[in-house]
């Protein structure tokens, strides 16, 4: 690909930014857990068990703030060569990595709400459902962080079309339509007084398209009144026709 001097400086910034952002993002956790560890192995005595409790319980979060940004910065890292991204594609309902992905997120965000509208119960698709659940917790996170309290999610699950239709709508700030191709870019973060105030390393949006991507779906945003609404789609996965195409596959395959 070709690049123009203003491109070249564009992605140089972009990186000096992301690299800043992901500085003080480790230093952030890093801080809290260095402060609440002392404080635990020079006080131990004085603490009550609800402090200690408390102390190790913002360690253990800090921790997993920690784990997340490696495991994103890891990803971004290995989309670069996508021979060497791997993927155990199989037959999935998308309910199943969905409310795992909710389980999870509901012990970090307990006062933001999930409801999901499933119209294409029993219905599967083909992918990586490790990587599914991946991409509905970024989605979902996303629609935490940027949320006010006793926010909710709608999440819905439908068949259109031959397609599997994912839709995921919250009530936060929003997402202007002029930055609905940039927000998918590596290292891009919307700057406005309420993202700025809000933990993000610019990564994840660009980590769930390219997950996205390669299981053959496809995430666009939806423009909306109030708060962001990405849709995913994925081709619906018909077992017989999959099977049959495995079997005429094989059989190309024992002819030469």
């Amino acid at each position: 690909m070709w690049y123009n001097s203003s491109m070249e400086k564009d992605i140089e910034q972009r990186y000096k930014d992301f690299l800043s952002t992901v500085s003080h993002e480790l230093r952030t956790p890093l801080t809290s857990i260095r402060g609440f560890a002392d404080t635990l192995l020079m006080s131990f005595d004085n603490i009550s068990d609800e402090q200690k409790l408390k102390f190790i319980q913002i360690i253990k979060e800090q921790s997993n703030r920690l784990i997340e940004l490696v495991e994103n910065i890891l990803s971004v890292s290995t989309f670069k060569n996508e021979k060497n991204v791997s993927a155990v594609m199989k037959s999935v309902n998308p309910i199943i990595p969905l409310k795992s992905a909710i389980s999870l997120l509901k012990s970090r965000y307990n006062n933001r709400n999930f409801t999901i509208h499933d119209n294409a119960k029993d219905y599967t698709i083909f992918a990586d459902e490790n990587k599914l659940q991946q991409i509905f917790i970024n989605l979902l996170e996303n629609a935490c962080k940027y949320s006010p309290d006793d926010n909710n999610t709608d999440i819905s699950l439908n068949l259109y079309n031959n397609e599997y239709v994912i839709r995921i709508k919250d009530n936060g700030i929003g997402i202007e339509e002029k930055n609905f191709k940039r927000i998918f870019e590596k290292f891009s973060r919307i700057d406005n007084p309420l993202t700025r105030k809000t933990e993000g390393s610019g990564i994840g949006l660009y980590i769930t398209k390219s997950l996205i991507e390669q299981m053959e779906g496809k995430i666009l945003p939806i423009k909306q009144e109030k708060g962001a609404c990405f849709e995913i789609r994925f081709p619906f996965y018909d077992i017989q026709i999959h099977s049959q195409k495995k079997f005429q596959g094989d059989e190309n395959c024992s002819k030469n």
